[in-house]
This record gives structure tokens, C-alpha cells and sequence, in this order.
């Protein structure tokens, strides 16, 4: 299990920007480098839904509700996925995590954002 540290997130306004880290310090760099990373958030009653993504080309995904807001990126020398949201709508509150899947596979340990309306 690959050991992924959160950062970042907390109460945020409507309407401005949410950033969030997740190092990965003791993947080699190799390995990360080759991992799909995600960035994943759940509400109460709801199963995690993936609202970000990362291939291993380094090709982007992201959830409709999300595209045109939101940035992923990997900064693979220092082993750190960062996310961007921009214009915080309520129903980006939630609880986020970032995944790793690869070679070594694992969460991080969920970051709690919460957007007032």
C-alpha cells in the first residue's frame, strides 16, 4: 500500500479556488512517474466519484461537473499531485482524495473541503 499525504482543502467561499496536494514520498520516482493518479470525492451517502485524473502519458481527465474549472498536474521530481478547482460551487464540497495505481497502489488519507454557498 502506497503511503499518499494529503494537503490542503478547509472552508472555502463560493466562487473562489481550491487547491490540494498529495505527495508520495516513498514511491521511487520511477514508479510514480508510471502511476494513474486520481483525485476522487465523496458526500455523505455517496460512493467515492472520481473527479480527476492523471495517465501515465500524463493525459488529463475530468468529471463533467468539474471540466473547465479544474487543473490536475504531477510534479514528478518532488513525487506530488496537485488539483485546482476554480469557481467553488456548493456541490464541490466534500470529502477528497487522491489515489495512486500502479506498480504500488493506495489513498490518501482525505482532505475535507467545504464550499459556503
Amino acid at each position: 500500500q502506497v503511503h499518499l499525504v494529503q494537503s490542503g482543502g478547509g472552508f472555502v467561499q463560493s466562487g473562489g479556488s481550491l487547491s490540494l496536494s498529495c505527495a508520495a514520498p516513498r514511491l521511487i520516482t520511477s514508479t510514480f512517474s508510471n502511476s494513474v493518479m486520481g483525485w476522487y470525492r465523496q458526500t455523505p451517502g455517496k460512493e467515492r466519484e472520481l473527479v480527476a485524473s492523471i495517465s501515465r502519458s500524463g493525459t488529463t481527465d475530468y468529471v463533467d461537473s468539474v471540466r473547465g474549472r479544474c487543473t490536475s498536474s504531477r510534479n514528478t521530481s518532488r513525487k506530488i499531485l496537485y488539483l485546482q478547482v476554480n469557481g467553488l460551487k456548493s456541490e464541490d464540497t466534500g470529502v477528497y482524495y487522491c489515489r495512486c495505481q500502479g506498480r504500488e497502489s493506495g489513498w490518501g488519507q482525505g482532505t475535507q473541503v467545504t464550499v459556503a454557498a
